[in-house]
């Protein structure tokens, strides 16, 4: 008879079984949390100048450091709005900085401002110049629009980048623009002299 085979195999497998529970998934820990004065979850700011709202500010967490004035963002979402209070552009980013000495915030990793109209920017790192009302960047970056994308190292810009000014490295392309020399002008004929 082979029934004790048999068992062994169940009891190796079911040994096996037990062995392999499965641990509840464990949260990462920044360690911004351990220093600190303050942490929130769930932040929201309103951004204001001379009593105009010019941008909402969220992040999934927030560590607030130096008496508050500088605050640590993680999973970045701001919308910019104009002067009307219409909705501009909107920036998401992995990680920002906001100071509210100089009320100034800078986005970093993966930075992608997406205007009203269309227009899109990624980056590395951006500055938002709330009293300006300007982002900008020294890193290099990617504009595209629907019929132009342009690239280039730094720049300085309105949020839903309608004013946009490269600083160097410029380059791009537009849809439907010839790149080829127009074709040289032809001489008209010489007007006989009259006598």
């Amino acid at each position: 008879m082979r029934v004790a085979p048999v068992i062994g195999i169940l009891a190796i497998a079911v040994a096996g079984a037990c062995s392999s529970k499965k641990e509840p998934p464990v949260a990462t820990h920044s360690p911004l949390a351990d220093s600190a004065d303050q942490v929130m979850f769930g932040a929201r700011f309103k951004l204001t100048d001379q009593g105009l709202q010019r941008a909402q500010l969220e992040a999934d967490t927030a560590y607030f450091f130096d008496d508050n004035t500088r605050i640590e963002l993680q999973n970045v979402h701001t919308t910019f709005f104009t002067v009307t209070g219409a909705k501009d552009a909107v920036l998401t980013s992995r990680f920002g900085t906001t100071n509210t000495r100089t009320n100034n915030m800078i986005a970093r990793k993966n930075v992608v401002v997406v205007s009203e109209d269309g227009r899109r920017l990624t980056t590395q790192e951006l500055i938002y110049n709330q009293q300006k009302n300007e982002i900008s960047s020294d890193s290099s970056f990617v504009m595209t629009e629907p019929n132009r994308q342009v690239a280039g190292i730094g720049f300085r810009s309105d949020p839903n980048m309608k004013n946009i000014k490269i600083l160097k490295g410029a380059s791009g392309f537009a849809k439907g623009v010839s790149t080829q020399s127009p074709p040289a002008p032809v001489a008209a004929p010489p007007v006989p002299a009259k006598h």
